[in-house]
């Protein structure tokens, strides 16, 4: 049996949860199988409670409290967790971010986050209220937040942004179709800045290795590469030289497969205009 995972707490809030749970699982003299036949939840995802990849819902965190006799230790955590706005990994990303040189983006279903106009920004918080676990979340904080992100790219020196879009994301409707209209002009707009290019991935270039999700590729001020992988209500940061230049290699398939940036604006304008056509003014 391999050993277990060295550990940090002081990495996040939710691996100083994990840790914690690890101490009281052993205390108990359970493994992690033997703990989630109790709960009852699958063994692995006991492991990413304790890897700290993972924050389990209110009801679950209530039954390892309990059987684990934490006294409400871990409950106490778990309020502070969903109460952060934040989440750790969403800083720590936020973090290389404001630093990088360059940033290549693959997005699958929406615009991102630094070319979002603040309604379509707002849609995109609303409907990802549905995974607040029955916690409310900040949305005018965290779209305050959104909003102020993109002012990296206002600077005298920003970073080379280069964003492939999945057909998708010009496809769908968000916020309504003023709203749409309003977000893929804003993009058409923020591509005439030299540093910004943006490109289409049409559906009828078929399977690729990023079908998955959305992936940014960040270059840091002194030429390391990071890796962020975002999810439905997480992210993962790939920091490891192998696994980054994995992603690098699949972001310039990617890019290959995309079409031309010229033909890709002519893309979304005309998707623009037969979906999301200049309403006619009100007559009030």
């Amino acid at each position: 049996m391999p050993a277990p995972k060295e550990l940090d707490p002081s990495a996040s809030l939710a691996a100083l949860y994990g840790t914690k749970l690890r101490k009281l699982r052993v205390r108990a003299g359970w493994t992690q199988r033997e703990l989630g036949g109790k709960v009852p939840i699958a063994h692995s995802r006991i492991a990413q409670f304790e890897l700290g990849n993972e924050t389990p819902p209110e009801d679950i965190d209530r039954k390892l409290d309990a059987l684990l006799g934490a006294d409400c230790d871990l409950t106490d955590l778990w309020g502070h967790i969903k109460r952060t706005p934040f989440p750790d990994w969403v800083r720590k990303f936020v973090s290389y971010e404001s630093n990088a040189t360059a940033m290549h983006k693959y997005l699958a279903h929406s615009v991102p986050g630094l070319l979002q106009t603040e309604s379509y920004a707002r849609a995109m918080l609303e409907v990802g209220q549905v995974y607040s676990y029955g916690v409310a979340p900040d949305l005018e904080e965290k779209l305050t937040a959104r909003m102020q992100r993109q002012t990296i790219l206002d600077g005298a020196t920003p970073p080379w942004l280069w964003v492939v879009l999945d057909e998708a994301v010009v496809h769908r409707l968000v916020g309504g179709r003023q709203v749409m209209r309003d977000q893929l002009e804003h993009v058409l707009a923020m591509t005439e800045r030299p540093r910004i290019t943006v490109q289409v991935l049409p559906y009828d270039r078929g399977e690729h290795p990023a079908m998955g999700g959305s992936v940014t590729l960040l270059t840091l001020s002194g030429g390391s590469q990071v890796v962020y992988l975002e999810g439905i209500n997480s992210g993962t940061l790939v920091e490891a030289p192998g696994e980054v230049e994995r992603y690098a290699v699949a972001y310039d398939l990617l890019q290959a497969n995309a079409l031309p940036p010229d033909v890709s604006a002519d893309f979304i304008r005309k998707v623009m205009e037969d979906r999301y056509p200049c309403l006619p003014p009100d007559p009030t």
